[in-house]
């Protein structure tokens, strides 16, 4: 029996919900891949070895999904593992990073003590959309004193151009995404 290329599994795993969170949104729910254990360890080794591959010698999850997919992804590669979070969800010093939303902007912090220079650093989220929340976090590495290894994401959704909008942030970093939709 052949295995089934990464891709179509994760793929397959994919449930679309229909006009969520609002009409004419069609929704990527990944719930249905992370209860596959099949599916959720082929993405883990798959994000693992993007680390690897491109020297990263930590990596960061981007609140909330990216948590779920970077720690993991970060143990199997021998990586620590750091948190991006929403302004005032760490305790102690962090450096913050505010960007652009559509409507407004947010803002998003990492521990100061976490990244230091010589810190090679694979970003890690679920989706790249619009490119901001992954923007800041690059601004955020640099600042640290560390170096972007990389950004890898499960899904891109192409037609949002998040990847065009990211280039400049990249400064020649791979962008890796395992599915574009």
């Amino acid at each position: 029996m052949t295995a089934i290329p990464v891709r179509d599994l994760l793929l397959e795993r994919i449930r679309d919900v229909a006009d969520y969170p609002k009409p004419g949104v069609m929704f990527k729910d990944i719930t249905p891949l992370l209860a596959d254990p099949a599916a959720f360890g082929a993405l883990t080794e798959s994000l693992a070895e993007l680390c690897t591959r491109h020297g990263a010698t930590k990596v960061v999850g981007l609140e909330a999904r990216g948590f779920i997919l970077a720690a993991p992804a970060a143990l199997r590669a021998g990586l620590g593992f750091v948190p991006v979070r929403k302004a005032g969800k760490l305790p102690g010093a962090t450096l913050a990073q505010a960007y652009e939303l559509e409507y407004g902007t947010a803002e998003i912090e990492v521990h100061a003590e976490d990244l230091n220079a010589g810190d090679r650093v694979m970003v890690i989220d679920d989706v790249l959309a619009t490119g901001g929340t992954a923007g800041a976090s690059l601004q955020l590495i640099r600042r640290a004193g560390a170096d972007v290894a990389g950004v890898a994401v499960l899904m891109e959704l192409g037609f949002l151009n998040g990847r065009l909008r990211l280039a400049e942030e990249l400064g020649g970093a791979p962008l890796e995404a395992l599915i574009t939709v």
